[in-house]
């Protein structure tokens, strides 16, 4: 770390932070399946940080006219610490859940990455542990085991039918986004004990939806014999929502885009991998930063921004912030993967079990 006062010490330290006038705390935004995962307003000059006083979070009014704009370039965020998203670029808004407050860093439950255009890649790796652990985990569900690989330019899931003692299962098909903004697998080949069955179904009147019970899970739906994926519902939060326009297979991710073209809101968007906040308020520990302009920047660029939200006071103490020609924060941040040990005791609140109360208002 640099020697000159670093402003996470401003926060730490109630003392200390009356002789500051600057902070720097940043979050994703997010998968889920999201897969989730910026943009960039018109952000007026300058990003004065004031300390909140010692109130409860609803006495810190978020101006219903003024939403935070959020742009992501190149960065990875870890929903898990087995669940990664790859986003190549993102612009969208950074939405409260609760009415009346702010979105909270420290929060995931209290916001929403309303994603206007964006380009997200998971791996099927990844994929296949969010199914297994937020969708299909429940002793009951009706799928088990279950895991994708990438075949040519088509998706292979394989797993177990959770009937009786258990029976194996695979499927092929292809991959590509519904009317709606999902995600439909279309099966060309299903396997049961490792004989093929779609023929025997389709004599028989029986096709994946009646076979697979998805009542129960989020996220996940059968129809016919084709899987429609919602990844707005299917990961952990923080949520992300928009609307899936195409999905490509490439290498070993599955890769999502999200409206029509790239939108990127800075008339001229910095190098490197970064997550750029502007306008609107944003609260973070016990301070609130107003008519935010607040750029976090990947001290590495030679590789994607690896940013865990669970653990990003350990990537603040191991960084650095100044502030920018224009007034707004500049927060370098080392990879989440690079850093030694978490310095945190606890993790920023989240409770993936829990899934997003209602965004408040309509965009």
């Amino acid at each position: 770390m640099r020697s000159q006062f670093n402003p996470l010490m401003a926060w730490l330290c109630p003392a200390r932070a009356a002789r500051s006038a600057v902070l720097a705390v940043a979050i994703c935004c997010v998968p889920g399946s999201a897969l989730f995962l910026g943009g960039c307003g018109a952000g007026k000059p300058g990003a004065p940080v004031q300390q909140s006083q010692d109130i409860a979070p609803a006495a810190v009014a978020a101006p219903v006219t003024s939403q935070t704009q959020v742009e992501m370039v190149n960065v990875n965020i870890h929903l898990d610490s087995a669940l990664i998203l790859h986003i190549h670029y993102l612009s969208g808004q950074f939405l409260p859940t609760k009415k009346g407050q702010p979105p909270a860093f420290d929060d995931k439950l209290s916001y929403v990455v309303a994603i206007d255009s964006a380009e997200i890649a998971v791996t099927t790796a990844s994929m296949s542990h969010a199914l297994n652990t937020y969708v299909f985990g429940a002793p009951d569900a009706p799928l088990k085991n279950v895991t994708l690989s990438i075949e040519g330019n088509q998706i292979k899931q394989t797993g177990t039918l959770n009937k009786g003692v258990g029976i194996p299962f695979e499927m092929t098909g292809t991959m590509s986004a519904t009317a709606d903004g999902k995600i439909r697998i279309q099966s060309s080949k299903v396997k049961a004990v490792h004989l093929p069955v779609k023929g025997a179904m389709k004599l028989l009147g029986l096709d994946m939806a009646k076979l697979i019970n998805t009542r129960y899970t989020k996220g996940v739906t059968a129809e016919g014999n084709d899987i429609i994926l919602d990844p707005a519902l299917m990961l952990p939060p923080p949520m992300m929502r928009g609307h899936i326009t195409a999905v490509r297979l490439q290498g070993d991710e599955i890769v999502q885009t999200f409206g029509t073209a790239r939108k990127l809101r800075a008339a001229k968007p910095p190098g490197g991998n970064y997550m750029w906040y502007r306008g609107g308020v944003l609260r973070f520990g016990k301070l609130t930063m107003t008519d935010t302009d607040m750029r976090l920047v990947d001290s590495d660029p030679t590789d994607p921004f690896d940013f865990f939200p669970d653990h990003y006071q350990d990537q603040l103490v191991a960084g650095y912030s100044k502030t920018g020609a224009t007034g707004g924060l500049l927060v370098y941040m080392p990879d989440y993967a690079k850093i030694s040990k978490p310095l945190s005791p606890h993790p920023a609140n989240a409770d993936s079990a829990d899934r997003m109360a209602p965004v408040s208002g309509s965009r």
